[in-house]
């Protein structure tokens, strides 16, 4: 077990219940939750039968504290006094239990994968209708409504195929990721309930506040206002346009709590990363890191900022970095990262030319069950018949024998699947192509294989790697050319600080003057404006990288 730092003991004894924790990337925020859980249960700050619930974003968040809490709790402790769940998962708690509070059935059913998806595909929405769709019912679902209040939100101009969804899942007594929350909250109005879970839950734990919805704080608020533990970090708020609105959660957890504690240290980056993480903190409302052991990183570590002239010359650059370094540390993890797909394709297309073997996110990395069932329908895949279908969803769910998986899991697992593989088809993607990029493992795979692996900003969070290089930083990329507002600009800059802040040794910031269109034709591109920002750390220019390649301590690295 590692011994803890200061920030961590002071986290772990802290006697106020409602407490801020700001908490940097890299800082040991997993481990300074588990210790303060360890804390508030051997004082006796949650007394027996009370327990703590711990509220996640994702099921790896969630298994990372369960994994830490047993370093530090016994088995039944943990057991009988510690809730772990995401916050889809407490909702279905609150509404199987409570349904009959605000009039519904508690035996609805619970959502099992992206129905309003399915349901866009199936009416052949394009990709901009669909996401119109899914963002007119998340907003009219962000709010304590009723389902009679949601149909009359719907039935303005401009939502008529919105509310034709809504009425069918309705009429089919299901409920999607967005009505969870929403229900939820609307039986916490309900006294009685809300008694029940405050008196059930003793101290409330929030990981990542800053992803946290108005209506999601409205829920831990009803049940642990006060005694409530939030740890987070301002500067890694990137979902906005799934509700999230970092700097108004930050100021009412602020007003809550009376505590505050700021981690200062990184253990996970070098000094030059952490320098480059820095600049960015005057735009992101960051707070500025240290190196734990700044001694310890062999050349002080590595930040660069190359310019190409086109799209192409950078993606043969990356690849050329990305071999050296898989040949020269071949254990660790080289994590290529765009802020959009489209903007990464050369790279893509670059590794593949060279035949460097690469990860790509996106694609995921299927369960074993998952990737057999897919693979035997790709295998024999009717293109004409698919071609011909009128319901394409349906047609994959019949393909791949769907009805005949009975595990929960298994069933949304595989519908993910089919989803993945329904959009691939839609855009040209042939089956046999399909079926070439499905890898067979698990998640642990993809988050823990040494390698090239490509992503994007956001689905890179929480993750890190040991080189990081950062593709497309131009002007309407990153910012992205629709983030118009104050608000918007300032998570653009968020998404390149969570980018940067994944890295271990080393970052590389890359852009081209030249990228071609989506038709092929070349289009001028100017720098990021927050390269500007970048400058101030100092970062290695072209002819620095090559030296540093040269002369870096290769040995030392492949041990740190």
């Amino acid at each position: 077990m590692i011994r803890p730092t200061s920030s961590q003991i002071a986290i772990r004894d802290a006697a106020a219940r409602d407490l801020l924790v700001i908490a940097p990337a890299g800082c040991g925020k997993t481990e300074a939750l588990a210790l303060r859980i360890q804390g508030l249960l051997q004082r006796g700050d949650v007394s027996a039968p009370q327990r703590i619930l711990v509220t996640t974003f994702s099921n790896r968040a969630r298994d990372n504290i369960r994994e830490r809490l047993q370093d530090y709790l016994p088995s039944v402790t943990l057991r009988d006094r510690v809730t772990i769940t995401n916050f889809h998962g407490l909702a279905a708690r609150l509404f199987r239990a409570h349904a009959n509070v605000i009039g519904l059935d508690p035996s609805m059913i619970i959502p099992d994968g992206d129905w309003v998806g399915a349901q866009c595909r199936a009416q052949g929405f394009d990709f901009n209708t669909s996401a119109a769709v899914q963002t007119t019912l998340r907003k009219a679902k962000q709010e304590p409504r009723t389902d009679e209040e949601v149909e009359t939100y719907l039935s303005g101009p401009g939502r008529e195929a919105a509310l034709a969804i809504e009425r069918l899942r309705v009429a089919e007594g299901r409920l999607t990721y967005d009505d969870l929350p929403r229900l939820a909250e609307l039986i916490l109005t309900n006294d009685l309930v809300a008694d029940l879970y405050q008196a059930h839950f003793g101290s409330v734990i929030v990981d990542e506040f800053q992803d946290l919805t108005p209506q999601q704080l409205r829920i831990v608020n009803r049940i642990g206002y006060k005694k409530t533990t939030y740890a987070g970090d301002l500067a890694q708020g990137i979902y906005g346009f799934a509700g999230a609105k970092p700097s108004e959660i930050d100021a009412a957890i602020r007003a809550e709590c009376t505590e505050v504690i700021e981690f200062s240290e990184s253990h996970r980056s070098s000094p030059a990363v952490l320098a480059m993480v820095n600049a960015m903190s005057t735009l992101t409302a960051g707070t500025p890191l240290t190196a734990a052991d700044p001694g310890s990183w062999p050349s002080g570590g590595l930040a660069a900022s190359v310019v190409h002239r086109t799209a192409d010359a950078e993606a043969t650059w990356v690849a050329q970095v990305a071999t050296a370094l898989v040949a020269r540390v071949p254990g660790q993890r080289v994590g290529i990262i765009a802020r959009t797909l489209g903007r990464r394709r050369f790279v893509e297309d670059a590794l593949t030319s060279a035949g460097v073997a690469f990860y790509r996110w996106d694609d995921g990395v299927l369960d074993t069950e998952t990737a057999r069932a897919i693979k035997s329908m790709l295998a024999r895949f009717d293109v004409r018949g698919y071609d011909a279908a009128g319901d394409k969803m349906a047609f994959l769910r019949d393909a791949a024998v769907f009805e005949s998986v009975t595990d929960p899991t298994g069933r949304e697992s595989l519908l993910g699947a089919l989803h993945w593989c329904h959009d691939l088809l839609r855009d040209g993607t042939t089956a046999a192509d399909i079926r070439s990029r499905i890898h067979i493992g698990d998640a642990n795979t993809l988050i823990t294989a040494s390698g090239v692996h490509l992503l994007t900003g956001h689905v890179g969070k929480g993750q890190q790697f040991d080189w990081v290089v950062v593709v497309g930083l131009e002007e309407g990329v990153i910012p992205d050319f629709r983030a118009t507002s104050a608000d918007e600009k300032t998570e653009e800059a968020r998404v390149l600080s969570v980018m940067l802040s994944r890295a271990r040794h080393g970052v590389v910031v890359s852009r081209a003057a030249s990228v071609p269109t989506n038709a092929g034709r070349p289009m001028n591109r100017t720098a990021s404006s927050f390269l500007a920002n970048i400058a101030a750390a100092s970062p290695r220019d072209d002819t620095g990288l090559v030296e540093w390649f040269s002369a870096a301590d290769w040995a030392a690295i492949a041990v740190r």
